[in-house]
């Protein structure tokens, strides 16, 4: 395909750290059409060789647009499967950044629905697009190597350090990519995975993974962020020769071959025939440019590009089975095993857990890192972000939010709707000693539906928090908290009322009354006698605590700072 022929047609969402990369090239093949970024920062980075471009922050106006036939996808990889969906339900064809989503169902989900609408599904696999790659994959396929023995790849460098994605799903996806069409395309009967956190916990830092594949072929693949020096080095070794493609090295030396490398004596004993190789020098291009040119082409001639999405589904299906692996020191795994699993309606990252036993409602999320014991259950849509561990015996309700770094402990009792914010503290003993075992006397914590525990904020136990109320970010909370209550310092003091979307309720009317700016929705202090004192509560008018928001007040669409500034 001519490239002064390629459409202007193509759309890239995620414009940040990998995007501007494909929008440099798709935008040099003539094909870039929109860029589609939340940050307006980053669309605004975008200037002189963009001003053709449209940008918007709208993913919805980039599946409305009818002008846009295809969409590339570099957003963060928990965002690949609604997207891709989305792009393909709305009838694009769709490239996508490695790996083609984080769970093996979803990925089979994506390329049923790719043959299903007809569409286009490709997987940034960039290694494959390489020209020294491409030539290796020749040379094994035309038998110039003899009978494959053993293959090695090395990925390290002393470069970015992630927080959430660990070195395995990190490094590892381009070599699984080659390794496997090296392979024949085959799936290994067994992989296994070592690793270590040196930096961040249960992120690890450096992984070695071998795959055992049908027959005598072996395959090695260690990654790292933690070396010194930059190493990107595959190996594949055969029985009349091996080749070395080291992507460090200047064009020309990439591509090294070591033909006859053993003699035999007597026919029977090898000898090492060391010789310093040839180089074998293919035309110099850019993969990115190539792989970009690719999916055009694909989309233009209606063939299955060379990643696509059967072939990110294969690569995802090793890095499942390494990573639970990894997650169990060692274990071999059977990577076409994860079709056979029976279908969860709940997802999990391939570096959580949720022990058998446990109980998890359908559209629930537990990502990275997090751990459900078993003996809990938890409701439905719920989503458990990183580092969460859920103690058996704990009770959680659906369409609960927890965020980063919460232990939800024997004990608890979390109804529907709550929101508890990264890192808050929730505890089951009033007096902990690690000298006297009191397992058997954890204490009851109730946290109520719809309220929200802020960051940092600690729940001593034993204590009610009322539906809807609202615990300020570093509270401590010693005692029961009315309902809609705003608890804020330490020890936490009630300062107020929190209507149930969130404001805080201004000085009641003549009657009694306070408005939510929000909703619109009336609320009402009520006085009861409490022994000596007289308590107050506060109770909503328009709607009952326990019915669920009307749909056209279940999403926001103005910010906190507009509704303060407003009143």
């Amino acid at each position: 395909m001519n490239d002064q022929n390629i459409a202007r047609d193509l759309a890239l969402v995620g414009a940040g750290y990998w995007g501007k990369n494909l929008a440099r090239n798709f935008n040099l093949l003539g094909a870039l059409h929109t860029l589609c970024d939340q940050n307006q920062a980053t669309l605004d980075s975008y200037q002189a060789d963009y001003t053709a471009v449209h940008k918007t922050s709208s993913f919805k106006e980039v599946l409305a647009n009818g002008d846009i036939k295809k969409v590339a996808i570099a957003a963060p990889a928990a965002l690949h499967f609604e997207l891709v969906q989305a792009a393909l339900l709305a009838g694009k064809d769709v490239f996508v950044e490695k790996p083609l989503c984080l769970d093996v169902r979803q990925g089979e989900e994506l390329t049923k629905l790719a043959a299903a609408q007809g569409r286009i599904l490709m997987v940034g696999h960039l290694l494959q697009y390489h020209p020294c790659v491409q030539k290796l994959q020749s040379m094994v396929n035309q038998g110039e190597l003899g009978k494959l023995l053993y293959i090695t790849s090395n990925r390290l460098n002393l470069g970015k350090i992630r927080q959430e994605e660990n070195a395995l799903w990190s490094f590892a996806p381009h070599d699984i990519s080659v390794i496997l069409s090296l392979a024949g395309h085959q799936l290994p009967d067994q992989v296994r995975c070592l690793g270590e956190a040196y930096l961040t916990n249960g992120v690890a830092d450096t992984t070695l993974t071998t795959l055992k594949f049908h027959g005598d072929l072996r395959a090695h693949i260690f990654v790292s962020w933690l070396n010194p020096f930059k190493e990107q080095k595959l190996t594949v070794v055969g029985s009349e020769g091996m080749v070395v493609f080291d992507d460090t090295r200047p064009w020309n030396e990439k591509l090294l071959l070591h033909r006859q490398y053993l003699l035999w004596t007597n026919g029977q004993v090898p000898t090492p025939k060391k010789n310093t190789g040839e180089f074998v020098v293919v035309p110099e291009s850019e993969p990115l440019r190539e792989e970009c040119r690719h999916f055009i082409e694909s989309g233009h001639t209606r063939r299955a590009p060379r990643t696509d999405g059967g072939e990110g589904l294969r690569v995802l299906q090793v890095l499942h089975a390494a990573q639970q692996s990894l997650t169990h020191d060692g274990d071999g795994v059977c990577p076409a095993a994860a079709l056979r699993l029976p279908v969860a309606d709940y997802f999990v990252h391939p570096t959580a857990l949720v022990d058998d036993g446990a109980v998890v409602g359908r559209g629930t999320k537990v990502w990275h890192f997090s751990h459900v014991m078993k003996g809990a259950r938890i409701g439905e849509r719920c989503v458990l972000g990183q580092n969460v561990n859920v103690d058996g015996g704990t009770v959680i309700g659906s369409n609960v939010k927890i965020q980063n770094n919460v232990s939800i402990y024997t004990g608890l009792v979390i109804e529907d709707d709550v929101f508890l914010g990264p890192s808050c503290v929730l505890t089951n003993v009033t007096n902990p000693r690690s000298q006297v075992n009191r397992q058997r006397l954890y204490e009851k914590t109730i946290i109520q539906r719809g309220a929200t525990i802020g960051a940092n904020a600690t729940i001593v136990c034993g204590v009610t928090i009322g539906r809807y109320a609202f615990i300020g970010a570093g509270a401590v909370v010693t005692k029961d908290v009315p309902d809609y209550a705003m608890i804020v310092g330490n020890p936490g003091r009630q300062k107020g009322w929190m209507s149930r979307h969130g404001h805080v309720l201004k000085q009641p009317d003549s009657q009694g009354i306070m408005v939510c700016p929000e909703s619109g929705y009336h609320y009402q202090i009520e006085k009861a006698e409490s022994g000596k004192r007289k308590a107050e509560s506060l109770r909503c008018l328009d709607l009952d605590e326990n019915e669920a928001l009307p749909a056209e007040l279940a999403k926001g669409d103005r910010t906190y700072d507009e509704f303060k500034k407003q009143t």
